[in-house]
């Protein structure tokens, strides 16, 4: 479901980023201009320091530019408060991280109700439901009563995704998210991905895996942070089965 000639979910315009280091500063962004539309599969790739997980920071709201603009989904997140990112984050945004960031005190369907909760689209009782599918939908429907200390980290990392997937946001961004993990769980997270691209979402994953990027139908390459190069190709990852919306 490619629709790559509207408005981008996300633009990235002009956009430096220094960073304090004692008594100086150093620039990591240096000047980044780039766009993403609707259903786009994009690998950002590049040496580690490069800048590429600080460009992640920017589109996420995690962090903010020292210049520049950065617009997701119709939002200029370098302007919001830390309260209107949450709230736009929950509606718009499922952030996966190498180290799988679940709560450790909950079990896996309470860490993906967990998101659900705060946005309230859907009743608790539908919340329930629709985290059970999903993680049923990851190959986790039996571990879902775990704690994640109790559970693999391939398994963690696929718990994860299933919460980010939890109120049904349309930009999906993924952090290393197979860094930690085996050759065959990485094949099954990206085939997760692949996945949900087919079904209309938009991704953007960091990665240091070339045979990784080489597989995706965009890959932007970020050396001393700026835009070394930008590929497209004509690649069509597999479809598998389908992840329902929230209506």
């Amino acid at each position: 479901m490619d629709n790559l000639n509207g408005t981008p979910i996300i633009e990235v315009k002009n956009v430096i980023k220094r960073f304090p280091v004692g008594d100086e500063e150093i620039t990591v962004l240096k000047g980044i201009s780039t766009a993403v539309q609707e259903g786009e599969f994009v690998c950002i790739v590049g040496p580690s320091g490069n800048g590429k997980s600080t460009l992640l920071n920017m589109i996420t709201g995690i962090d903010h530019p020292s210049e520049g603009e950065v617009i997701v989904t119709g939002q200029p997140v370098h302007t919001l408060s830390e309260n209107q990112l949450a709230a736009w984050r929950g509606e718009h945004l499922g952030i996966i991280f190498q180290f799988f960031q679940l709560l450790p005190a909950l079990n896996l369907l309470q860490n993906v109700v967990l998101p659900m909760d705060f946005v309230k689209k859907l009743p608790p009782k539908q919340r329930r439901e629709r985290a059970m599918y999903l993680l049923d939908t990851v190959g986790l429907a039996d571990q879902a009563r775990k704690l994640p200390s109790q559970i693999s980290g391939g398994q963690q990392q696929r718990a994860a995704i299933a919460r980010a997937l939890a109120n049904d946001p349309p930009l999906l961004v993924a952090d290393e998210p197979t860094g930690n993990l085996d050759t065959q769980t990485s094949e099954d997270v990206f085939q997760l991905f692949t996945n949900l691209v087919n079904q209309g979402k938009t991704m953007v994953m960091v990665t240091h895996s070339r045979s990784l990027a080489a597989r995706l139908p965009r890959t932007i390459e970020i050396r001393d942070g700026r835009i070394f190069s930008d590929q497209r190709t004509a690649a069509q990852p597999h479809l598998l089965n389908p992840i329902p919306q929230l209506s």
